[in-house]
């Protein structure tokens, strides 16, 4: 049966012409250092038309992408939309990552332009040799930057009209984002998002059961813009006409709740790295929080008294979020259902503690060794499986781990047990890796850098508690027999500075006489972790 239903492409474009027609008033606010810049929706509709024109008039296609290396602001928010509804792919770009990996990303991306934040200028300047496809550097900023050969973006915008057309988007499965993920060994994996899913991840994020946003809103998302579309909070907040406060690059806890206190904000998001950063300012100082109906905290595992902390000294809930850049992100969600409210604040407390049910539209199930589904009984353990309308069907323009994506189920690598009542709760991690304030690290990588050091014999790389970044790499090495006398721990530290990311490098070295091996004379990192698990980490 055919004709039931209008047949309308869900799109990016839909989102910014309901946001100007219907709340043209509300405002996008950002932080600067001379007072916050906040214009309309209006105002940014206006700003959008004008990039738009200017992205083909540099001659952005349709599929092409175009990177953006940038902070949470008002001018990454502009992109967001120019982008996508000209047809081309929005590529984020994590500020964090050492050169070399930026460099293999924009490459891969194949990206035409790449637009940068004036205080990252001198990150692209270390980079900007080795890209061979980006034909135009903008600077976003009103003063162009001569040495990277660099326009100003208000320069150009202000040179471009305001009754542009956008060209109409007939496919909603289009191509609209692109962001990488680290989260396996290797390379970087692209991971493109659709019109229509991010059309429909904003919808989910809206729903009462999920973040609930809505007009009345105020969303800050301190999770950046770069790390899988700030979670979509852009893209929902404009769909339901919420007020947008952004950060920029005042990312320390003081900037964050006097943001959050200044401007009234009802909604925000971030890893736990941050809270814990707040939580310690918040024990010497007085702000007002009371606007603060929801914190959604997710990237790692939240803990139990960053939740009771603050639901008791403010009654703000914090509910654990999950997902991955494959899953645009929105996973699952830890909210407590009504049937379980009878149960003491302790047995709801270890609900709340797990990374929830699924979001609608999401379908989870977990696979043993043997490829069997397992029972949902809390306690058998598997590997979570997901899909759904935003969840990753393939990595972009590779092959490398294609066999995550098998019948229609994308494999996390997340280890978990799910209870009978559905909520998923993550208990190991298939590969090695280390999540440090809501980044993934390759211990592997880090692995084979340690072992080309010409004093190291055997080495390996483990994660270990952390107090403040949840945790940390740790190196365990043996030194050669000729070097066992006298070894330098602070020559190791100095040797990964010069091939990693500051945030890469371990914050201790360990030197022992052998690693433990399992019986195929693997590395034995499992018996690594509970040789180190009450390890206190140096101070300072």
């Amino acid at each position: 049966m055919h004709g039931l239903m209008m047949d309308t492409q869900l799109s990016v474009q839909l989102i910014l012409e309901r946001a100007k027609q219907f709340f043209p008033k509300k405002e996008v606010i950002t932080r600067q250092a001379n007072g916050n810049h906040r214009y309309t929706y209006a105002d940014f509709y206006q700003r959008v038309l004008r990039l738009a024109s200017l992205l083909q008039q540099l001659g952005i296609k349709p599929g092409d992408r175009v990177g953006t290396f940038a902070w949470n602001n008002y001018r990454h928010l502009e992109l967001y939309f120019a982008i996508p509804c000209i047809g081309a792919v929005l590529h984020t770009i994590n500020i964090r990552l050492a050169a070399d990996q930026l460099t293999y990303i924009i490459n891969h991306a194949e990206d035409q332009a790449l637009f940068f934040d004036p205080s990252l200028a001198p990150l692209v300047k270390q980079f900007a040799p080795h890209l061979e496809t980006v034909k135009n550097f903008i600077v976003m900023d009103e003063i162009p930057i001569e040495e990277l050969n660099a326009q100003s973006y208000e320069k150009l915008i202000s040179e471009q009209p305001t009754d542009f057309v956008l060209p109409k988007i007939t496919d909603e499965n289009m191509a609209a984002g692109l962001c990488y993920t680290s989260g396996t060994t290797g390379h970087p994996k692209g991971v493109l998002y659709s019109h229509r899913s991010i059309y429909l991840h904003s919808m989910a994020i809206c729903m009462a059961d999920m973040m609930g946003l809505c007009e009345r809103d105020r969303t800050f998302p301190v999770v950046p813009m770069f790390h899988a579309n700030a979670w979509g909070y852009p893209f929902a907040s404009a769909l339901v006409g919420a007020t947008q406060v952004f950060p920029n690059h005042f990312m320390q806890p003081r900037d964050i709740i006097q943001l959050i206190e200044q401007e009234k904000v009802t909604v925000t998001a971030g890893v736990p790295t941050i809270w814990l950063g707040i939580m310690a300012l918040l024990e010497h100082e007085n702000f007002n929080l009371e606007n603060l109906r929801l914190i959604v905290i997710g990237g790692s595992a939240v803990p139990v008294s960053m939740i009771e902390y603050f639901q008791k000294r403010y009654n703000i809930p914090v509910v654990q979020a999950w997902g991955m850049t494959e899953t645009s992100p929105l996973g699952s969600i830890a909210l407590v259902k009504s049937n379980l409210l009878s149960l003491s604040d302790e047995e709801q407390m270890s609900y709340r503690v797990k990374q929830g049910i699924p979001a609608a539209c999401v379908q989870i199930r977990a696979v043993d060794d043997d490829g069997k589904e397992i029972e949902w009984n809390g306690e058998a353990r598997g590997e979570l499986q997901v899909r759904g309308p935003w969840v990753a069907k393939s990595y972009f323009n590779t092959t490398e781990r294609a066999e995550a994506f098998c019948d229609g189920w994308f494999s996390t690598g997340d280890v978990v047990a799910i209870d009978p009542e559905g909520y998923i709760a993550i208990v190991d991690r298939t590969k090695d890796l280390i999540k440090s304030g809501g980044e993934w690290i390759s211990s592997v990588d880090l692995e084979i850098a340690l072992l080309s050091h010409p004093k190291i014999q055997e080495a390996a790389v483990i994660a270990v508690p952390h107090e403040k970044w949840v945790e940390r790499p740790l190196a365990c090495v043996v030194p050669k027999p000729a070097y066992s006398e006298q070894f330098d721990k602070e020559e190791v530290i100095n040797y990964l500075k010069s091939k990693f990311a500051p945030w890469w490098i371990p914050n201790a070295v360990e030197v022992i006489k052998e690693i433990p091996k399992t019986s195929v004379g693997k590395f034995d990192k499992k018996r690594l972790r509970i040789m180190y698990q009450d390890f206190q980490w140096p101070v300072g």
